[in-house]
């Protein structure tokens, strides 16, 4: 191939396309050149310069861009894209904001699947117009005392590391288990290094030594932080920043403006989405908004382009193929009429055209989907509403509360609730609900009621097979025949989202894909996933994004309380709790 190149760059050889009256933003130089033309042989450059006519044969492809903006494809550095749509799905609409890479951590899919479901996954993202880099989950188990999800083992994640596209080992979220010499996570760690493998930080609450000992241990990035000071803390200690600007966490507001008061060197930052849900992928875009959002805070374009683009494959040690238009790298390249609104009129991705003005222009193969992971929700009971019972024999009780600080954050708290034959009842009132974990992956048929508070919403119950890392089948219900209803519904359907009252589905979002993921074309999704929310909202839930309760429900990295099937934690303490005061 570099012979080729060769010979194609001194105009012995023929390119197979060459753009023309280009305005070319330049990551490597930090310019805009206009008047730039580029020579295309196969799916990499061969020649950027101000005259590719050498390079001109009979069979050339010659497009005149009329001096449009060209740019690398941008590259969303840290993802999760096992959730809400398939990643074909995903890929069309990323492709029409710009994205050409994801780099993916499928820590869900393993949750639920273990390596037989990265495997498949991993298989489901080849093939696609869009770049799917993976990493092996390091965020699992999220706390070994608690966590039931599944993972895979050091033979497994070897494996893993043999599938093509797979670049290293994912967020290595549960920081104390660096710190204090996990031997499971450290031998992990040691078998990434001695392979020259990619590992992926979260450093969430860490600072000082902790933070200079995660990073000795040679975790060199991070899309946790939210704010300057930890941005620039760590930037100080040679780690990478993934600025993230996504559906859960939006930072660069407080990040961009101090960023440019305090003239920071800015090679080492990135963007990240986090991932991203349908409604806001439609919204706001992907990359590109990450980018406009960083311009319109005042950073210079080409410098954000850069983040979005050279930075990132840098990091990833893939500078030499990606990342920048240049002569030996792969034709991934974006067209712009101009650089405000940052909408690509064409998309090429290894020097094929796959959109051209607001439309994929490729054919994109319909995937297939194994039987077996649409069949992932194993609970092999019938529920009634006496399973959803909380026993006292005491007129009233204390109990304990998961109360709701944010749809993510959660607090501990006490209520005196009434008891009615011998049952706990929530109470309208105090804005006390029953919630259930219910295990729904290893099909042992066991689960746990407890009580949330500061819902807020007119209905009877919610339901959802997804939530991290845990998926644990989880219900919240204003009444127990509800409750039932929505969880016996969400077996039926095989994963999802349900909303229900009066043993009557008001709305519905189903993911029948490890209970996790949609297989309806992109529309058909986002509209089940808007009804889902909006009939949630509008009954009068104290949240904008109710979806985000039971998805959080579970999530062992985060203060305060949370449940499992196997009981409620209290994350800070690594203690089970009684769900009535003893």
């Amino acid at each position: 191939m570099i012979s080729s190149l060769n010979s194609v760059a001194m105009g012995k050889k023929k390119a197979d396309l060459v753009l023309k009256n280009c305005i070319l933003v330049n990551v490597y130089s930090r310019e805009i050149t206009p008047g730039t033309q580029i020579a295309i042989f196969k799916d990499r450059i061969a020649y950027v310069g101000n005259d590719a006519s050498h390079t001109v044969g009979e069979k050339t492809v010659v497009i005149d861009l009329e001096k449009r903006y060209v740019t690398p494809g941008f590259a969303d550095s840290h993802t999760h894209v096992d959730k809400y749509i398939l990643p074909s799905e995903l890929a069309k609409k990323s492709l029409l904001c710009g994205t050409t890479s994801l780099f993916s951590d499928p820590i869900d899919i393993v949750s639920v699947c273990g390596y037989k479901g990265f495997r498949e996954f991993v298989k489901l993202t080849e093939n696609l117009p869009v770049r799917f880099f993976h990493v092996v989950p390091g965020g699992l188990p999220v706390d070994r005392k608690f966590s039931h999800a599944k993972t895979l083992s050091l033979a497994e994640e070897k494996m893993a590391l043999r599938l093509e596209n797979v670049l290293g080992l994912g967020e290595v979220f549960s920081w104390t288990k660096v710190t204090n010499l996990d031997t499971r996570t450290m031998q992990t760690l040691k078998n990434m290094l001695e392979n020259d493998h990619i590992i992926n930080g979260h450093t969430a609450g860490a600072s000082g030594k902790k933070l200079n000992a995660y990073i000795a241990s040679g975790i060199l990035s991070c899309h946790e932080p939210i704010d300057f000071d930890q941005v620039i803390e760590r930037l100080r200690l040679g780690m990478w920043i993934m600025m993230r600007e996504g559906s859960i966490r939006r930072d660069l507001d407080k990040i961009i403006p101090n960023i440019l008061a305090n003239g920071t060197y800015l090679d080492r930052l990135m963007f990240c989405s986090d991932g991203v849900n349908p409604k806001d992928l439609l919204e706001f875009g992907h990359i590109d908004h990450c980018i406009r959002k960083s311009v319109s805070l005042g950073l210079n374009p080409v410098d954000a382009i850069a983040m979005a683009t050279k930075n990132c494959f840098d990091y990833y040690n893939m500078g030499k193929d990606y990342g920048g238009i240049a002569p030996g790298k792969i034709a991934d390249i974006l067209v712009f009429d101009d650089l405000d609104k940052l909408k690509p009129t064409k998309v090429f991705v290894g020097g094929n055209l796959v959109v051209s003005h607001g439309s994929i222009v490729t054919k994109l193969k319909e995937p297939k989907i194994p039987s077996w992971i649409t069949k992932t929700v194993k609970v092999n009971r019938k529920f009634t509403e006496n399973d959803f019972i909380v026993k006292s024999s005491k007129p009233s009780v204390q109990a304990l509360v998961i109360r709701l600080h944010t749809e993510i954050i959660t607090q501990k708290g006490f209520e005196e609730l009434q008891t009615k034959d011998g049952n706990v009842i929530p109470s309208h009132d105090k804005d006390v609900w029953k919630v259930a974990a219910i295990d729904r992956t290893y099909g042992t048929g066991k689960y746990i009621v407890g009580f949330l508070q500061n819902f807020g919403a007119d209905i009877g119950a919610f339901g959802s097979t997804s939530t991290f890392h845990e998926n644990d089948m989880v219900i919240i219900g204003s009444n127990e025949k509800d409750m039932a209803f929505a969880a016996n519904a969400l077996v039926g359907m095989q994963g999802g989202v349900i909303v229900v009252k009066n043993e009557k589905i008001l709305a519905k979002f189903t993911l029948p894909f490890a209970g996790l993921i949609s297989t309806l074309p992109f529309d058909e999704a986002l509209l089940e996933y808007l009804e889902v929310n909006s009939k949630i909202v509008d009954t009068g839930c104290k949240f904008k994004n109710p979806y985000l309760v039971p998805l959080f429900l579970p999530f062992l990295a985060l203060p305060d309380i949370r449940i499992l099937y196997t009981g409620i934690v209290d994350v800070k303490n690594r203690t089970y709790l009684n769900v009535l005061a003893q």
